[in-house]
């Protein structure tokens, strides 16, 4: 009521709480069957809780050019970068290195043997691509095992090792989940789902999923951005940030039941004034005019550094723990490999999120990835 205290009763007031504070204390002591103060008491060392996360959320090694910053389950990896920068190869990689073992009768392969869930939004998924890498690897850490020698057909080895890489093939396949989503609200369901997913497959094959791939987040954000906002069952408004916040909640859900790795590309939108090569060569009529010779396209390298705004929405900006952001260097000299005996492209890996002020060179290659020294 706006009315000031006597001084003399401040004490008494303070006294008044400080008493029945110590009357909780002691209450809720005696409900717990203990001191009111024991939940106080150490009961683990530094050096125990170190080993004890570092065992429950070991850290993941990627291939290269994704091993140079730590990554745990929990994280959420953005992988940026324009059509043919490798964004794509980079997941299917990170795929293989999650669905082999870390070793299969004697052979040693570095893997996790864990399970993974793609989500194909741009529906551009290549089954055989993955196949090739996943025969690839097997391959090489079959031969610096078992090396080939002039006796490789006549002594058995060559049907050996088609009996080994075939169940071993079979074997990786199962644990990989491929869904294909072809909007917003397929994605959605699909996340919601992952539990029971992951649930079924611990079941079948006593594992659950361990990496989530998103390829890629913004493939619907045109349609979605085009729609008119509407109101669903509760009232919500139903936009392309509502749907943004969403699967930020379903993800978040999971990560909170069960600690994983999530891995999403995404495409850039440049900024206004900027046009890609790519939209020359879709031929679109409103950016030609009747003198041909009047018509300038930035070159790759404008197109490069062209500015590209963010379009998601700050929820799934703060939810990203890790940005990592590739380049295509068409306009520059090939790598040659002696491997494959071609010139290929090459590409570069920048960490942004952490940053770690350094470029990579790689060229994807038959069985993967390799880095440029």
């Amino acid at each position: 009521t706006g009315a000031k205290l006597d001084p003399a009763e401040r004490p008494k007031i303070r006294w008044k709480g400080g008493e029945e504070s110590s009357r909780t204390l002691a209450m809720a002591g005696e409900a717990g069957g203990g001191r009111p103060r024991d939940w106080l008491s150490m009961d683990e060392t530094a050096a125990a809780f170190l080993s004890r996360s570092l065992s429950t959320r070991p850290p993941i090694l990627l291939p290269p050019p994704l091993h140079r910053a730590p990554l745990r389950p929990g994280n959420v990896v953005e992988i940026a970068g324009p059509s043919g920068s490798g964004k794509s190869q980079l997941l299917l990689m990170s795929a293989v290195q999650c669905i082999l073992p870390k070793e299969w009768e004697g052979v040693y392969f570095g893997g996790l043997g864990k399970a993974v869930m793609y989500i194909d939004l741009d529906c551009r998924f290549d089954v055989l691509r993955l196949a090739q890498i996943l025969r690839k690897r097997i391959a090489a850490c079959y031969g610096s095992v078992h090396p080939t020698n002039e006796n490789f057909v006549t002594d058995g080895s060559k049907d050996k090792f088609h009996s080994f890489e075939s169940t071993l093939f079979s074997d990786c396949m199962k644990r990989f989940l491929y869904v294909r989503c072809y909007n917003s609200s397929e994605l959605v369901a699909a996340l919601k789902s992952l539990k029971s997913q992951s649930e079924a497959r611990s079941e079948v094959f006593g594992i659950g999923v361990y990496f989530l791939m998103l390829d890629s987040i913004g493939a619907f954000y045109w349609i979605d951005r085009a729609l008119q906002p509407t109101r669903e069952s509760k009232g919500k408004t139903l936009s392309f940030q509502s749907i943004t916040e969403t699967v930020v909640q379903e993800i978040h859900k999971f990560l909170q039941l069960q600690p994983i790795l999530v891995l999403v590309t995404k495409a850039p939108i440049y900024g206004e004034g900027i046009t890609t090569s790519n939209d020359f060569q879709r031929g679109s009529l409103k950016h030609m005019s009747e003198d041909s010779t009047a018509l300038r396209y930035p070159k790759r390298e404008e197109e490069r550094n062209g500015s590209c705004r963010e379009y998601m929405p700050s929820a799934w900006q703060t939810f990203v723990t890790h940005r990592i952001k590739l380049q295509d260097l068409a306009q520059e000299a090939g790598f040659f490999s002696e491997q494959e005996n071609e010139m290929l492209s090459v590409h570069t890996c920048e960490w942004v999120q952490p940053s770690l002020n350094s470029k990579e060179k790689f060229y994807i290659k038959d069985d993967g990835v390799g880095l440029i020294q």
